[in-house]
């Protein structure tokens, strides 16, 4: 299979055997854990357990709902009963009613014999283990349709998640480039400040060289921008790995928020405010397709 998989998809199914056609659907949304729920004929329920292994060979997480269906063409698959001694018991109200309220006598079979449980379908038992193959068989044709299309799913959303990666990283750039400019334009306010405040008195060279050190310390953003590439490289790595990286990824998507947060509040300058507001929505853009990646 062709990784990373998206958790959305639809896959059917179908076998026959002795005359028997079997039906599987399966649908699957995005879920934090792999959770399955079945909609099974009441006397298959007995074979969940052995379709719930199939599945999970192919899912890890995901809402999954699991649709079971027969249509049988053998004649006689149900024997009707017939209970006589209900069908007295309505013959004889009828007959009580009719004579207590002077109504005509009912003498329609059709009428008794359509009162609940006067006929009844008997369905014979069947060997699960003669039609788990036929079945299984319906399973993985609908797994590895919904496979499909979470691989297609999952290429597109690759592609997307790669572009939006691409930009984090000349954002990034853009960031690095302006900030020695925001340091010594904070350096020239603040001279300029200090001037206007003391208002010509000679200042110290070396405690306002500490102090715009101390400035220059609160405003360095580069821990913030290595941090914010080592997750980017992550990132990518983890796009190229043969097994499901949905939680990794989104574990990384807040650890974007977070360099990109504290890296806005050093810096206080309106464009590199812009800038973090780009970053932010791409990295929300990226969490929502995240989300849908097994």
């Amino acid at each position: 299979m062709k990784r990373p998989l998206s958790m959305t998809s639809f896959g059917r199914g179908e076998s026959v055997a002795d005359g028997t056609v079997w039906t599987v659907e399966i649908r699957s949304v995005n879920h934090r854990y792999c959770d399955i729920s079945f909609k099974l004929p009441r006397k298959y329920a007995v074979l969940e357990d052995r379709m719930k292994k199939e599945i999970i060979s192919f899912c890890s997480r995901g809402h999954i709902d699991v649709g079971l269906s027969y249509v049988s063409s053998g004649v006689g698959s149900a024997n009707l009963e017939v209970n006589m001694d209900l069908a007295r018991e309505y013959q004889r109200s009828l007959q009580a009613i009719s004579g207590e309220l002077s109504l005509p006598a009912p003498n329609d079979l059709a009428l008794v014999a359509g009162y609940r449980d006067v006929i009844v379908a008997r369905e014979p038992e069947e060997d699960v283990e003669a039609i788990w193959p036929a079945i299984r068989f319906a399973l993985i044709q609908a797994l590895e349709g919904g496979l499909t299309m979470r691989e297609q799913e999952g290429a597109t959303l690759k592609e997307d998640l790669l572009a939006r990666l691409h930009t984090l990283e000349s954002t990034a750039d853009e960031v690095e480039k302006l900030a020695p400019e925001l340091v010594r334009k904070k350096e020239a306010t603040l001279k300029e400040r200090l001037d206007n405040l003391l208002k010509g008195v000679d200042i110290d060279p070396a405690r306002l060289a500490q102090e715009v050190a101390v400035m220059a310390d609160k405003a360095d953003v580069t821990e913030e921008l290595v941090r914010l590439r080592s997750h980017c490289q992550q990132f990518f790595h983890f796009l190229e790995l043969d097994e499901p990286v949905g939680r990794r990824l989104d574990f990384l998507m807040q650890e974007f928020l977070r360099e990109i947060n504290t890296l806005a509040s050093k810096i206080n300058d309106a464009g590199v405010a812009h800038l973090a507001v780009e970053l932010k929505n791409e990295v929300e853009k990226m969490r929502e397709q995240v989300q849908n990646l097994e």
